[in-house]
């Protein structure tokens, strides 16, 4: 059986991220996640879903995996949220798409 059965299960799409589900994924994947931390599953109307698990001590967060999620992950700087409460779904700003092409040297 699943020791982590008795949490809560939540299931997170960044529009609705909060800075303390943002630091538990880049403490836990400081390096990115890759293959072997990708949960999938069906969701009620079917779609399936890839997402990252992140535990507390009584909550299993699944977040959904985007290029957003793995571009703010990169550019992860805690002083951005100070200003913030942890639970603060507005904090975590969906990125600039023009940020996050590859290939661009920074000025």
């Amino acid at each position: 059986m699943d020791k982590n059965a008795h949490l809560k299960r939540v299931i997170v799409d960044f529009k609705k991220l909060t800075p303390e589900v943002l630091k538990l994924l880049v403490e836990r994947y400081p390096d990115g996640y890759d293959d072997r931390n990708i949960i999938s599953f069906r969701n009620g109307q079917g779609e399936r879903i890839e997402a990252v698990e992140v535990l507390t001590e009584d909550t299993k967060y699944l977040v959904k995996i985007s290029a957003k999620l793995e571009y703010t992950m990169e550019n992860y700087d805690e002083d951005d949220y100070e200003d913030f409460d942890d639970d603060d779904p507005t904090a975590v700003v969906e990125p600039n798409p023009e940020d996050m092409v590859d290939g661009d040297d920074e000025d």
